[in-house]
């Protein structure tokens, strides 16, 4: 049997070996050719096909350096986008996977000597978003595919539509509000004029009553009429002192009643919003966030504050530490609303008003909610009363 025949021991070896990774600098792009040990690419150097090779690289360097790079480049991203689309993770972690092809672009052959320029590089052209930190350089995928970007526009769209045809309902009920204010002075009008007519043949009925009354008394005899004259005179001032507390009862709650039913119709419209924007996910870019995580204990990021940079499905935000300016992707779950300082600006997160910018007027420490006055938009200048902590948050 030959020295290095199929199944001889050093065959089997050899095979075993070229399985795994060898050393980049004994690797020849050129010729797609992996050698072992420093003496088998000096071999490979000096063979004729490689001298061919190298004499096609030499008419066109340039041209050859650039196309690997563009291969190198496509292939790195593909794999980001395939196992790293959403998540932020370190450069050199990607690039060890990338490399675990056997047969891929090696870094050596193109125009970027090392990892640290490539990431560079990848920032830069927008591509990727790039932060170092003291563990290294951390990268997170920016997908500009056209039919996310498609997506997007259509998940916009709707939801600005939702957001105007909320605001149409909004200004309907406000003018409702607005017919039934301009209403209520013509119905008390309506009221007073029935009541005053109704006061007035009480009135005509009771001095007739009276009059009776001092007829007949006159002729029993003067003293005794002159008696029930002064005591008749009282009564109808006594009547008419009532009448006129009734009147300003009946005004008074016809007042109530129309104050009533306008709070009735905003109580109604507070009502259908609830339900309409009380959501389980409350997530939003722009506010400030405390981090409850136990897990990131260790690393120093518990209970400390950062600003929600990005929303990533609705559930999931990307933190930017306010001490540190490191960046992580934390659940909701893990999050807490923060509360400013009085006369400080929130966002209302959710619930009736969501999506509105607020002043913060008080708080109650007993009942953990506040008092804030809403500013800007359709509800400019209303007051809520009490709010739930866990609704608002501070705005950056």
């Amino acid at each position: 049997m030959g020295k290095n025949e199929f199944l001889t021991p050093k065959a089997i070896a050899n095979r075993i070996k070229a399985k795994g990774l060898q050393k980049l600098r004994w690797y020849c792009q050129m010729c797609q050719k992996q050698c072992r040990d420093e003496n088998g690419f000096k071999c490979h150097c000096m063979s004729e096909s490689h001298q061919r090779q190298m004499e096609i690289f030499g008419q066109n360097p340039d041209r050859i350096v650039d196309g690997y790079s563009e291969e190198f480049e496509s292939m790195f991203l593909e794999h980001m986008k395939r196992s790293h689309r959403f998540s932020r993770i370190a450069a050199t972690v990607v690039y060890n996977e990338y490399i675990a092809e056997r047969h891929h672009v090696h870094m050596n052959s193109t125009k970027w000597l090392s990892l640290t320029e490539f990431v560079k590089y990848l920032g830069r052209t927008g591509k990727c978003k790039v932060d170092e930190t003291p563990k290294g350089w951390f990268i997170s995928y920016i997908d500009n595919d056209s039919e996310t970007l498609f997506k997007d526009r259509m998940k916009n769209k709707r939801i600005r539509a939702d957001l105007v045809e909320d605001e149409k309902k909004e200004r309907e009920i406000l003018k409702q509000i607005e017919r039934a204010e301009q209403l209520m002075p013509i119905v008390e009008n309506e009221q007073e004029g029935e009541k005053e007519r109704a006061e007035e043949k009480e009135m005509v009925g009771g001095k007739v009553a009276f009059a009776l009354g001092g007829g007949l008394s006159k002729a029993g005899g003067l003293g005794i009429g002159k008696e029930k004259g002064e005591g008749s005179r009282v009564v109808f001032e006594d009547a008419v002192e009532g009448e006129k507390e009734k009147k300003r009862a009946k005004h008074s709650d016809g007042n109530s009643v129309g104050k009533s039913a306008i709070e009735e119709l905003i109580k109604e419209d507070e009502r259908v919003k609830e339900r309409q924007n009380r959501k389980d996910y409350w997530l939003v870019e722009g506010i400030v966030v405390k981090v409850m995580s136990k897990k990131l204990a260790e690393k120093g990021y518990y209970k400390k504050k950062g600003v929600v940079k990005k929303v990533i499905e609705k559930y999931v935000g990307e933190i930017e530490m306010l001490d540190t300016k490191h960046v992580l992707r934390v659940d909701q779950a893990e999050l807490e609303t923060v509360i400013p300082q009085i006369g400080g600006l929130v966002r209302i997160v959710n619930g009736a008003y969501r999506g509105s910018k607020a002043k913060l007027l008080s708080i109650n420490t007993d009942r953990y909610c506040a008092k804030v006055q809403i500013e800007k938009g359709v509800y400019d200048g209303r007051v809520l009363q009490a709010v739930d902590y866990e609704d608002i948050c501070k705005l950056v």
